[in-house]
C-alpha cells in the first residue's frame, strides 16, 4: 500500500537516476513501489531533465533493469520544451545546439529544423553529446547580431555517467553567455513548466501531485515552484549537510522511495 501521507496524491512524479535506481541498478523496493502505485489507482510518471535521449531509450533502459515502461510514462525536457515552443512560438524555424534525438522530437511536433543561421527564427539549446565548435560559433554569432527567442532545455550543468559527470546543458549555456552575453528561458527543472504539463495531461491540481526525486535544486525546487507536494529522497545527490544548508525546504524527506510505502 501506499502509505498515509500520499492519500490524497493521485500523480507520482518521479526523478530516476538516484530514485529509482544508480546507474545500472535498479533499488530494491522498485518495482514494489510503482506496482503499490498502480494498484492504489493512482498514476505515476518518469520525469528527466536529460534531453539528448529519446524516450525510448528510456523505455529500453528500464526494461533492462526490469521494468515495464511504456513512452506514455515519461515526460522529459525535450517533450516539454516541444510544448513550450507550440504554445509560444508556432511555426517557427528552429536552429537547435542539440542530438539528432531532440530534433527528431521537435520535428514531430511539427518544427522545421534549420542549420542556416540567417533562416532561424528561434535558438534551442539542449544537453548536446554531439556538440561541435560550430554549433557554439553559430549561436554566439546569432545571438551577438539578432534578437531571438532563445530557449534551453534544461539548466543542469552536469550529467553523471559511472565514472564522474560531464558537462551538461547549463555548462554550454555558460560558455554561451561569456561569448553573447545573453541567457535563455530555461524549461527544465526548477522551472514549473514540466510539472505543470504533468498535471494538464492527467488533468489533477498542484494538492494532487507529488514530485519525488533526490536533487533539491532540481527536483524539489520544481515541485516547489509548482505548488506541489516535494519528496526529497537521500538515496541519490543530497547528503544531511546540502539538505541543512539548502533554503529550499522539501515537504517531505526520505531515507529513499522504498519509504513511500
Amino acid at each position: 500500500m501506499v502509505n498515509k501521507r500520499f492519500e490524497n496524491t493521485r500523480l507520482f512524479l518521479f526523478d530516476m537516476d538516484g530514485t529509482l535506481y544508480i546507474g545500472d541498478r535498479l533499488f530494491d523496493f522498485t518495482e514494489k513501489l510503482l506496482s503499490s502505485i498502480k494498484r492504489a489507482g493512482k498514476k505515476y510518471l518518469f520525469i528527466t531533465n536529460n534531453s539528448s535521449k529519446g524516450v525510448n531509450a528510456y523505455v529500453e533502459k528500464l526494461a533492462r533493469l526490469g521494468i515495464k515502461a511504456t513512452n506514455g510514462d515519461f515526460l522529459t525536457s525535450s517533450q516539454a520544451t516541444a510544448w513550450y515552443l507550440k504554445r509560444n512560438y508556432p511555426g517557427k524555424r528552429l536552429y537547435v545546439c542539440g542530438t539528432q534525438s531532440l530534433k527528431a522530437e521537435l520535428r514531430e511536433n511539427g518544427f522545421e529544423i534549420t542549420e542556416d543561421t540567417e533562416k532561424t527564427e528561434c535558438i534551442v539549446m539542449g544537453f548536446d553529446t554531439e556538440l561541435t565548435f560550430k554549433k557554439l560559433e553559430d549561436v554566439s554569432k546569432m545571438l551577438c547580431t539578432k534578437d531571438l527567442p532563445y530557449i534551453a532545455t534544461n539548466p543542469d550543468y552536469v550529467c553523471p555517467t559511472e565514472y564522474g559527470s560531464v558537462p551538461d546543458c547549463g555548462s554550454v549555456c555558460d560558455m554561451i553567455y561569456n561569448a553573447a552575453g545573453k541567457r535563455p528561458f530555461v524549461i527544465g527543472k526548477p522551472s514549473p513548466l514540466m510539472i505543470q504539463l504533468a498535471m494538464e495531461k492527467e488533468k489533477c491540481t498542484p494538492q494532487e501531485n507529488a514530485v519525488i526525486g533526490d536533487r533539491i535544486y532540481t527536483d524539489i525546487k520544481s515541485g516547489l515552484n509548482a505548488g506541489a507536494l516535494s519528496v526529497l529522497v537521500m538515496s541519490g545527490e543530497t547528503t544531511p549537510e546540502i539538505l541543512a544548508n539548502s533554503e529550499d525546504k522539501p515537504d517531505i524527506v526520505l531515507e529513499n522511495a522504498g519509504e513511500m510505502m
